[in-house]
């Protein structure tokens, strides 16, 4: 009798693209049912946009990022773009269908960027991004981060903080310096004054800069949103949440209020999400400007650090 011998003869995945498998699946699906139950709590709903779009729609928006974009041309020679993220596509549909504000919206879907995989980084990733649209009162800035942290200890993360910071405290410093600067925890201060020199900033400048951040206090606006975490939600600043002058956020469409979600209190520790204010973007659309805050979740790292 002959046996049948299996052999590996399917096709790869494409680098940085990957197959879930059922055990990983319902994790995922059980993490994303936690997150939606207290979103909808909060006064949330769900939308779904576009996995492609114009590529004019996304390009302009992003800064230096955009160059991860994936662009294409249909058989119409139409040049269309994976979607490189949640946010982008809600300023797009908000400035379409023009919703009641607030408008609180949240979303979870595959985003595509072209950069090199590595652990935990993949070219295709799932985000859960929820966000408020039409509001400047910093109530809504509260809201994002006090939603985010009751998300993070129905997933059973008890020490999760969240770093924030204003894009106010960052006027002045040309775009490389903020983006170097973001890279304080990863890189450290001696690699942040190194990246300035290789752009030609000279070396008392660079160190100028960097203790120009390191000595930046807390803005009347992020003053404002703390009062209001601390009183309406009974979070604790220094736990819960905290002031941290070096968090610069890469994505050049953030205009106030910043925020980096880390698994505990080690600023190097894992990030699972970010977010911020972004009151310009949705005028892109738009032709008048509104006021914008929202999240986003990580998933993939999400489940890495809960399953690890």
């Amino acid at each position: 009798m002959v046996l049948y011998k299996h052999m590996n003869t399917a096709p790869p995945t494409p680098k940085g693209f990957r197959d879930i498998k059922p055990e990983v699946a319902k994790k995922r699906r059980e993490t994303i049912n936690k997150i939606v139950s207290v979103l909808e709590s909060y006064g949330f709903e769900p939308i779904e946009t576009p996995t492609i779009e114009f590529a004019e729609t996304l390009k302009g928006k992003y800064g230096a990022e955009e160059k991860l974009i994936y662009e294409f041309e249909d058989r119409g020679g139409r040049k269309l773009a994976l979607r490189y993220d949640l946010t982008v596509p809600l300023a797009r549909y908000v400035a379409t269908y023009n919703p009641e504000f607030p408008f609180r919206r949240y979303q979870i879907g595959q985003v595509f960027r072209g950069e090199n995989p590595q652990k935990g980084r993949f070219r295709e990733f799932t985000q859960f991004d929820f966000d408020t649209a039409g509001s400047v009162d910093p109530k809504e800035d509260a809201l994002v981060v006090a939603a985010t942290i009751k998300c993070m200890k129905e997933l059973g993360f008890k020490n999760a903080v969240m770093l924030i910071n204003d894009r106010e405290n960052f006027t002045d410093l040309p775009v490389e310096a903020i983006r170097a600067i973001d890279k304080i925890n990863k890189i450290g201060e001696a690699g942040v004054i190194t990246e300035l020199m290789s752009n030609g900033t000279s070396e008392d400048v660079a160190k100028a800069s960097v203790d120009k951040i390191r000595s930046q206090k807390p803005t009347s606006n992020l003053e404002g949103i703390f009062k209001i975490l601390k009183e309406e939600y009974s979070l604790e600043e220094g736990v819960d949440f905290k002031f941290d002058p070096t968090l610069a956020r890469g994505l050049d469409y953030y205009t106030g209020a910043i925020f980096e979600l880390k698994v505990d209190s080690d600023p190097a520790s894992l990030s699972v999400g970010g977010g911020g204010r972004y009151d310009k973007l949705i005028g892109m659309f738009s032709k008048k400007d509104v006021p914008a805050v929202g999240f986003s979740f990580g998933v993939d790292r999400l489940l890495e650090t809960l399953y690890s």
